[in-house]
């Protein structure tokens, strides 16, 4: 079996190495430490990939993986417990940083699709930026005002 660089299975190796990584390098939890919590959530994303090849019907990979993750995790589990100890090793945000990162590159394999739909789509990521930012700074005060921080 060859693996190439497109193969789900060695972009999750990459994402959870850069993962491990950004962990260290941003919350300085030693690599040693978080990867059996890296491993764990690697299984989880490599468990939910198979599950989406045998399951019939057309759900993306990510409603099982999540499934997958969360059964893991719930109380009533033998290891969940201990699965959810050891993923919290592993900082969220350093998660999203090699996701998004790839998902920047795929993104500009697309780039004549993003052209051909010129400024509208411009207009409509400003509005949505614009709109978040806005609501977000309007629950912020109010959360604020009512704990009487301002």
């Amino acid at each position: 079996m060859k693996l190439s660089i497109k193969d789900p299975v060695v972009i999750t190796v990459i994402v959870a190495i850069l993962t491990l990584v950004g962990n260290f390098v941003g919350y300085k939890i030693d690599p040693i430490t978080a990867f059996p919590g890296m491993l764990i959530l690697y299984l989880i994303v490599i468990g939910g990939l198979w599950i989406t090849k045998i399951m019939p019907g057309n759900l993306p990979a990510v409603v099982y993986v999540s499934l997958l993750g969360i059964v893991l995790t719930m109380p009533w589990f033998p290891l969940g417990e201990k699965v959810a100890e050891l993923t919290s090793q592993v900082n969220f945000l350093a998660l999203t940083t090699p996701i998004l990162g790839y998902a920047g590159i795929s993104m500009g394999k697309d780039i004549d699709a993003f052209r051909k739909q010129g400024v509208k789509i411009v207009l409509v990521a400003i509005f949505v930026f614009v709109g978040t930012y806005i609501a977000s700074a309007v629950i912020a005060h109010m959360v604020l005002k009512l704990t009487g921080q301002i």
